[in-house]
């Protein structure tokens, strides 16, 4: 009784939307990498160059960035679950488009269509924070990773066997079509969502007035930067840097492993399996730190291991490669439960959608032009460049962490 009750105590928060959206992420993450582990290669096979693969990317990131404002505004207008709720089968469908596109110029088409359907990205994070009591926030979002990175560890391996049996091409068009399934059914799922925003508005939730209100929605989504606080605005400049950093090297990552350091198509697919796996082992700890020694803390030290990185990754062997993906791996898991804890001890209920809203735009036009950027270094200075100036951009992170990030001295709830 007395193991029961420290599991009743720990985890008993794990109920109602959290719970709903836990078991829908569980799904759409069983699934979902399935296509992307070769994405990059699948964009080749359609004719596309490396140049391409960071076209399509930034287009990905910018339609992405171009709707945060709107989806912080509406979420906090309008609420949380309608929008999360409608957009999910949206996303599921755009699945299809991908799985039958005939040319690269059709992937485009897809990214676009999913990428507007990626409005509701600041009202999942927003109903996430409202559903987590504050004292577990480490917790809580440690245990959404662990959970996802559990679900996700399939994805690698299926990859690679679709890839060893049906080729690159035909492989990930089967991915997709697999994602569409389990994204429709956890669609359905999200129906059994409930409101957490006090003082939903009711009225004028029509296209033409959500059109109108995005000039207004950009506005109010700056304007909570004059009322948070200090620590929030570096935290979101850090997780800026850092998101151009990772987008130079994301989708060259596969390119750089296979044609250059000659790594099999499958044991790529062995070593995204011991990232995932690496991420899962050290979730629930990370947590713990997170709630325990304060979230600065648990940033600071995802920041330093994953500075070597980019040089390990570089330079590697299959020895390097997979000491690096070990450092990665407890980076990641170190980084989102801090960052998603500190963001929602820093930001009042009825801001957290502007505030995503706000961030998350700036984050993805800065991975929108990070992939773009990347893919000019690959292809027209030396792959290599790309993974330097992402360990410069690394170091600038740590250094504005230490002098600039201190924890609150009181949670919002």
């Amino acid at each position: 009784m007395g193991l029961l009750s420290r599991v009743r105590r720990e985890f008993g928060f794990i109920r109602g939307n959290l719970l709903v959206l836990i078991l829908s992420w569980v799904l759409m993450d069983l699934v979902g990498n399935i296509p992307y582990i070769y994405f990059s290669l699948y964009i080749e096979e359609l004719g596309g160059t490396p140049f391409i693969i960071g076209v399509v990317n930034f287009t990905s990131f910018m339609v992405l960035a171009s709707v945060q404002f709107l989806g912080g505004y509406l979420a906090d207008t309008y609420g949380r679950r309608w929008l999360i709720v409608s957009m999910t089968f949206g996303v599921a469908v755009s699945n299809l488009i991908f799985a039958f596109a005939p040319s690269w110029e059709v992937v485009l088409l897809a990214v676009i269509i999913q990428n507007l359907c990626l409005i509701y990205q600041p009202a999942l994070s927003a109903i996430t924070a409202d559903s987590i009591p504050p004292e577990k926030r480490g917790v809580g979002f440690s245990i959404i990773m662990f959970i996802s990175n559990v679900a996700s560890l399939a994805a690698p391996p299926i990859a690679g066997i679709l890839f060893l049996y049906y080729g690159t091409l035909e492989g990930v068009r089967i991915g997709f079509l697999l994602v569409a399934a389990f994204y429709l059914t956890a669609a359905l799922i999200r129906i059994r969502l409930k409101e957490t925003l006090r003082n939903v508005k009711n009225q004028g939730k029509n296209l033409k007035n959500l059109i109108k209100a995005y000039p207004h929605a950009v506005k109010e989504s700056f304007s909570v930067w004059k009322i948070l606080p200090r620590s929030m605005f570096f935290l979101f400049i850090i997780n800026n840097i850092g998101s151009f950093s990772y987008a130079l090297m994301d989708a060259y990552l596969v390119l750089y492993a296979t044609q250059i350091l000659n790594v099999k198509g499958f044991e790529w697919a062995i070593l995204i399996t011991w990232l995932t796996t690496i991420t899962i082992f050290a979730a629930l700890p990370s947590g713990k730190l997170v709630d325990k020694y304060g979230r600065a803390r648990c940033l600071l030290l995802s920041w330093l291991l994953y500075a070597p990185f980019p040089l390990l990754f570089l330079y590697g062997n299959m020895p390097l490669l997979y000491l690096s993906f070990f450092l990665w791996g407890i980076s990641n898991a170190l980084f989102m439960p801090g960052y998603s804890a500190m963001e929602a001890d820093l930001v009042p209920r009825e801001l957290r959608g502007k505030e995503v809203g706000c961030s998350q735009f700036l984050t993805y036009v800065l991975m929108a032009f990070g992939g773009l950027t990347g893919g000019f270094l690959y292809e027209n200075v030396s792959p290599a460049s790309l993974f330097f100036l992402s360990f410069g951009l690394v170091i600038v992170c740590i250094v504005i962490q230490v002098l600039f990030v201190k924890e609150p001295k009181n949670r919002h709830t």
